[in-house]
């Protein structure tokens, strides 16, 4: 059962960073199959908290840097094969009949998704498509791109998992608003990265970083790393200013709703210091 869950887990990146490869109609089929493969995940992490069975979040890396996106669909339905094989370990049939069923449909749709070239995706020459960077404004955004990627997929997991472990409504509901917000993050900043040629898939996380005792404290560390992330924001905002009108109003509207982030998480802490 936890090597099912790490291999969903697995096959919901590959998924998902395969998206970000594409510029046809797959892109958002892979999408739209990468949060199938994410709801599979929170329904085999719910089931391990109802059992009270211990789990975690560490998987292997999941390499991504192929030639043509034909690879890498093969490489996602391999990986749908090895999840169907392990799917009797889950005793719920009800989550099984659904998966298989899921997993069925997606892997006769992935077969039909047109071949793409996607080398730029990993030629490391960092250039925007139609934008003149300076190189302070490409370094600058290359730095952002990496930090911030790695950062919404840890928040999309530590989210998750405070949610997956809380039966508050109140809390819950701000968690998932958090969850919402950092896929979209993580999409944006994905797409841009490819885009320059530096696409990779974040390292895997240390379970002391959505395993914590305080969640107080977690909100108000929460609060500050918002805080450093609008300021980065607005520096970036301004080093790209010159170079592309549209990058620095991206940035500044990406600062903006770094803002309702902190207000959740003050909405968050102030629930919790009234019980």
């Amino acid at each position: 059962m936890k090597i099912l869950f790490k291999e969903v887990h697995e096959l919901w990146l590959a998924t998902q960073f395969t998206g970000f490869m594409s510029k046809t109609q797959s892109r958002p089929e892979l999408y739209e199959y990468a949060n199938i493969f994410f709801k599979h995940l929170t329904w085999l992490e719910n089931d391990f908290v109802k059992n009270e069975i211990s789990y975690d979040y560490n998987v292997n890396h999941v390499p991504i840097k192929v030639t043509h996106i034909s690879h890498m669909i093969n490489n996602i339905i391999a990986r749908i094969i090895a999840v169907e094989e392990k799917l009797k370990s889950c005793k719920d049939g009800d989550i099984t009949f659904r998966m298989q069923s899921d997993l069925t449909y997606i892997k006769s749709a992935l077969e039909k998704l047109p071949e793409e070239e996607v080398a730029p995706a990993f030629d490391t020459k960092r250039v925007y498509p139609n934008v003149e960077l300076s190189e302070e404004a490409r370094d600058a955004l290359t730095l952002f791109l990496f930090e911030e990627s790695y950062k919404e997929y840890e928040l999309i997991m530590v989210y998750n998992y405070s949610k997956a472990n809380s039966n508050d409504a109140f809390l819950n509901r701000i968690f998932q608003i958090l969850i919402d917000e950092s896929f979209f993050h993580l999409r944006s900043f994905g797409q841009m990265m490819a885009d320059m040629g530096i696409l990779g898939v974040p390292r895997s996380l240390m379970e002391e970083i959505y395993k914590f005792d305080d969640l107080e404290q977690f909100l108000k560390d929460g609060i500050q790393e918002e805080i450093g992330a609008k300021e980065e924001c607005k520096k970036l905002a301004a080093a790209v200013s010159d170079s592309s009108e549209h990058f620095a109003s991206f940035f500044t509207f990406i600062n903006n709703q770094e803002n309702y982030h902190i207000a959740l998480m003050e909405e968050a802490l102030a629930y919790i210091n009234s019980k």
